[in-house]
């Protein structure tokens, strides 16, 4: 019988709420899902991936962290939605803990600057080699032909200050509204800019597996 491959984890943390964790986390599992068995581990107490589960059909598993050892055991793929606005010493865990750490951050400048707060927490840990920034809701800018200027001077701060940040960024759109309404991934919903919205996460997965 042949060796089992080892279990990515990927934990998506946020210091501040409404910056699309949740979402973060369902898609990406969504992205894993197509590459191989997949779960995701509602460790957020307003089990807001629970909920949306039950709503609809999403393509793996959602479990609560009580079955965590029993997730990396049976699955190639482990997305970790975790509690909102966690410590100091919950993110050396986190960290530690998975092969991957997401932060998902909206450009806005009071959010950038909890941000920061938490990536130099990270960094503290010994876990600056794990972590990696995901901006999200990113407004539509005034003119298409032009990228929003705040998502562009965020990643501008980001990079000056040596923090790693993921090149895709997720757009705000409501096609995914219309999909935690209904309990599915975006790609799964009638509007017109739901391919957008998924592409968005699917070029985020691929920075997350190297591109597979």
């Amino acid at each position: 019988m042949s060796a089992k491959l080892a279990t990515m984890i990927v934990t998506v943390a946020a210091f501040k709420g409404g910056v699309g964790k949740t979402t973060s986390a369902v898609h990406l599992a969504a992205y894993l899902a197509e590459r191989g068995t997949t779960v995701l581990v509602d460790g957020d107490v307003n089990r807001s991936a629970s909920r949306q589960a039950k709503r609809g059909a999403l393509p793996f598993a959602v479990w609560d962290e009580r079955r965590i050892a029993m997730a990396v055991r049976e699955h190639e793929h482990v997305v970790i939605d975790t509690e909102a606005r966690p410590g100091p010493e919950d993110l050396e865990e986190l960290a530690a803990g998975c092969d991957l750490l997401v932060l998902p951050s909206t450009p806005d400048v009071m959010t950038m600057e909890a941000l920061f707060l938490t990536a130099e927490a990270v960094s503290k840990a010994g876990g600056q080699d794990r972590y990696k920034v995901l901006l999200t809701l990113i407004p539509p800018p005034p003119n298409k032909s032009k990228p929003n200027r705040r998502a562009v001077e965020a990643r501008k701060e980001l990079e000056t200050e040596k923090v790693p940040v993921f090149r895709g960024e997720v757009r705000r759109l409501a096609a995914f509204v219309h999909a935690s309404d209904a309990g599915v991934p975006v790609y799964e919903v009638k509007d017109l800019r739901a391919a957008e919205a998924w592409a968005c996460y699917q070029a985020v997965g691929r920075e997350v597996t190297g591109g597979a």
